[in-house]
């Protein structure tokens, strides 16, 4: 039986940067001013800004706007000190881990890729894609649920113009809860780190 659920944020928690969305668009001379303030006006929903932010991004990569792109942008993105110790005491202790954030998933599929499980590779509510577990976990799954935005590339390895929308920002606790009751883990043994209240 598990000891608790601990879940994640991840940018400004996992990762030393305030945003991966932010990390890509200083590394392009981008800015999403627009959109944020939209966002914040309610003039557009969480889904139609991270289409704005994947178009912004094309528009500035153009043809060469693909998966492989994304990723390569996102390599060299800062995480935190001790980031892989800790989740490791976690899993060590028995408790269950999970990301839960609104960031880019790439950063997101690095540091569930640090802890292989003994299972291989299933499809699975909260697991790593395929190509993931292949390429970067010699075909077993990850130890960690991954609950992230940014994209679904084609088997091509295209980025389609709707994106990923798994993680509603002001709502993370539902996913917290639907965790909780997959599991099987009560409220008082359920830990969240972030670094804001959503």
């Amino acid at each position: 039986m598990s000891r608790g659920l601990v879940c994640f944020d991840m940018d400004g928690v996992l990762v030393d940067h305030l945003s991966t969305w932010e990390w890509v668009y200083n590394k392009l001379g981008l800015s999403n001013h627009e959109a944020y303030a939209a966002f914040q006006a309610g003039e557009i929903n969480e889904w139609e800004w991270i289409k704005y932010d994947l178009e912004l991004i094309r528009g500035s990569l153009g043809p060469g706007m693909n998966d492989a792109a994304l990723v390569a942008l996102l390599e060299d993105c800062p995480l935190m000190l001790n980031w892989r110790q800790s989740i490791q005491c976690l899993l060590d202790a028995g408790f269950e881990v999970a990301i839960i954030s609104g960031g880019m998933q790439p950063v997101a599929r690095r540091i569930a890729a640090a802890f292989p499980s003994s299972r291989p590779w299933r499809q699975r509510w909260g697991g790593l894609d395929r190509a993931t577990a292949m390429s970067d976990l010699d075909g077993a799954d990850s130890r960690i649920r991954v609950f992230t935005n940014g994209w679904l590339p084609d088997a091509a390895g295209s980025t389609p113009p709707v994106g990923r929308y798994q993680v509603q920002m002001i709502a993370k606790g539902a996913l917290v809860e639907i965790l909780q009751r997959r599991l099987g883990i009560a409220v008082d043994r359920t830990t969240a780190i972030g670094d804001s209240r959503q």
